[in-house]
């Protein structure tokens, strides 16, 4: 296969295939390459973390050595990808540079590849890209680059619903777009679909799934206000405990209003009163 034609094959398995992330298209429509593709939503389910990879710089490491007290992004691309995962790796990159919560402080990365044949050189190279590009002093030690066997890999993927397939014709993979955030403790959390991550629903589903142990007053607020909906993997405002928060904010205004105003009609009485008492004398 030549390059360009190589290329134009991956373009329209990307295309294809960030449309399935969400919406799965009748069988008999799909595409043979896309059939089987797509990320399910296994909301609350537990990852296997005695699951064994080797990460960028060769060594044996398991998933529990990157769970502890913060929540987990992970994504699943492989290295060699032509396109679509260089897509959602920068859609994450851009979203995370937004955000004032820092790799290994507040969060980790985990990225896993797909293709058993990659190993850690690939991983290696991959990584310094990303680093780079993102350019956080917590990047180095909170965004990990892993490789593993198939049966890893093959299990993983399943736990968190993302399924893909190896085309032979193109000699790539066809796979969904998208990311899952996981809880400290290795739970299916969230799920964002496609390339381009809104920032504020990257940030509240990270708070939210730290369990509260990243994230503002605000973020907390914001959380009341908002609710994940599962079918789109965004957070919508939720309207009536939006009017209730805005129903208390108005309530403290108005009583600070309503303070303000007696402390100063008390002054008045008081310097009135002297006055009163200067004039008597």
């Amino acid at each position: 296969m030549t390059p360009l034609r190589s290329f134009l094959t991956a373009a329209i398995l990307a295309i294809l295939a960030i449309g399935s992330a969400s919406a799965q298209a009748p069988e008999d429509a799909t595409p043979p390459a896309l059939r089987g593709v797509g990320l399910d939503q296994h909301l609350g389910e537990e990852v296997p973390l005695e699951l064994a990879f080797v990460n960028e710089s060769g060594e044996a490491v398991h998933l529990a050595d990157y769970f502890d007290e913060r929540p987990v992004i992970l994504t699943l691309n492989y290295y060699q990808c032509p396109m679509l995962c260089t897509l959602e790796l920068n859609g994450l990159v851009s979203a995370l540079r937004t955000m004032s919560l820092e790799p290994e402080r507040d969060f980790r990365i985990v990225t896993v590849s797909i293709n058993p044949k990659e190993g850690p050189d690939l991983a290696s190279e991959k990584k310094a890209i990303y680093v780079k590009d993102y350019a956080r002093a917590g990047a180095a030690s909170g965004w990990h680059f892993l490789t593993g066997e198939e049966s890893s890999i093959r299990e993983l993927a399943r736990r968190v619903g993302f399924r893909y397939s190896f085309d032979e014709a193109s000699g790539q993979y066809a796979h969904a777009a998208g990311i899952v955030v996981l809880t400290p403790s290795g739970r299916v959390s969230r799920y964002f679909y496609g390339v381009d991550f809104a920032p504020r629903d990257l940030r509240l589903a990270l708070v939210e799934s730290s369990e509260g142990k990243i994230g503002s007053l605000a973020d907390k607020v914001l959380l009341f206000c908002f609710h994940y909906d599962p079918s789109t993997g965004r957070y919508s405002m939720a309207a009536l405990r939006a009017m209730r928060v805005g129903g208390l904010l108005t309530a403290l205004v108005l009583g600070a209003l309503i303070l303000r105003t007696l402390r100063r009609e008390r002054a008045r009485r008081a310097t009135d009163h002297l006055e009163s008492s200067y004039r008597a004398l």
